[in-house]
């Protein structure tokens, strides 16, 4: 009996060993995961399950600070920490990386996609995969592609339920040239700025609305500064969640598989929570006395109509190999149905 409970012990120690050689290879470390919307928006859960995961596979050494709202700053700020180092982690509009990858300007361009599936299954493509890839050259790596939604519009002058009614409209955009030339083809007098100043923007009327996803203007409450709501749905926002390079670099093989695979699973529950918050937060509006709009597919297709110009230059400037490529990851998605 001796002899077997020896034998017993000694098995489990030798079964240890590899689990015990990989923790070795874990650091204590402490990091930063900055981001711009609340910690109850579908971005702050997936940061909360990021943060959860990390600190569970890494055996509780790895800990990761979460700073919400944008308290380090905007998006473009921390992208900028991020090459320097002095934040790790961060989650943002994928077309906000234009700046420093300019093919990341294909995931803004106008009804791209259909549907949030569609979408998904484009940004878990090589072709994704390969965009995440030529962040390294920009001091960033890429990690997988969360959710943000399609992104519809709001204003507080008059309801939108046709394409003239957007004429004259003061709009913030995001600070890219898509959306720049989007609004204003439309008839808008687009007004680019951070995410941080809408709200006040909006309250003071400074400008006379915004465009965003449903979940983002339920979350920061924009239904207070604005009265009406039109879905466009005209762009859809995969968002990056990506680290320091810098901070990647210092980090073990065995550290870098904890992070792959946190990522992976955060991604999942992520995108199930924005879709789920997506339906959620549509009625959350409507009974905190928003108009919702919903355009006919006449209006839609006016408006189609229109931007194409905006469509044109916007691919003409992401190069015809990526387009290509795009192009041929969403036929392929589409073919599978």
């Amino acid at each position: 009996m001796r002899k077997f409970a020896k034998l017993l012990c000694t098995a489990a120690a030798v079964s240890l060993l590899p689990l015990s050689a990989a923790m070795a290879q874990i650091s204590e470390r402490t990091i930063k995961f900055a981001f711009l919307n609340q910690m109850d928006h579908p971005q702050g859960l997936g940061a909360q399950k990021f943060a959860e995961l990390i600190k569970q596979k890494s055996g509780g050494k790895h800990t990761v600070k979460l700073f919400a709202g944008g308290a380090l700053g905007g998006d473009l700020q921390t992208v900028s920490a991020l090459q320097g180092g002095t934040v790790e982690v961060t989650v943002l509009n994928a077309g906000l990386l234009a700046s420093q990858v300019k093919e990341f300007a294909a995931m803004d361009i106008p009804f791209l996609f259909n549907n949030s599936k569609e979408a998904f299954a484009v940004m878990d493509s090589d072709f994704a995969k390969r965009l995440l890839n030529r962040l390294q050259d920009k001091n960033l790596v890429g990690l997988s592609y969360w959710d943000l939604g399609f992104r519809n519009m709001t204003n507080s002058k008059r309801p939108v339920t046709k394409l003239e009614d957007i004429s004259g409209l003061k709009l913030r955009v995001l600070q890219l040239p898509v959306y720049i030339d989007l609004f204003n083809t439309l008839g808008a007098n687009a007004v680019p700025m951070p995410f941080t100043e809408l709200y006040a923007a909006m309250e003071t009327k400074a400008v006379d609305g915004q465009d965003n996803p449903v979940t983002l203007i339920h979350n920061s409450k924009f239904y207070e500064v604005q009265k009406y709501l039109t879905l466009t749905r005209h762009t859809y926002n995969p968002q990056v969640l990506m680290v320091s390079k810098k901070f990647w670099d210092k980090l073990s093989a065995q550290e870098k598989k904890v992070f792959e695979s946190a990522a992976a699973e955060a991604t999942a529950y992520q995108r199930q929570v924005s879709l789920e918050r997506e339906a959620s937060s549509l009625e959350a509006l409507k009974k905190a006395g928003m108009q919702v709009n919903e355009l006919s597919p006449a209006e839609l297709a006016r408006i189609r109509e229109r931007i194409k110009p905006v469509v044109a230059k916007a691919t003409q400037n992401i190069g015809d190999a990526m387009l290509s490529e795009m192009n041929a990851a969403i036929a392929k998605v589409r073919g599978a149905k």
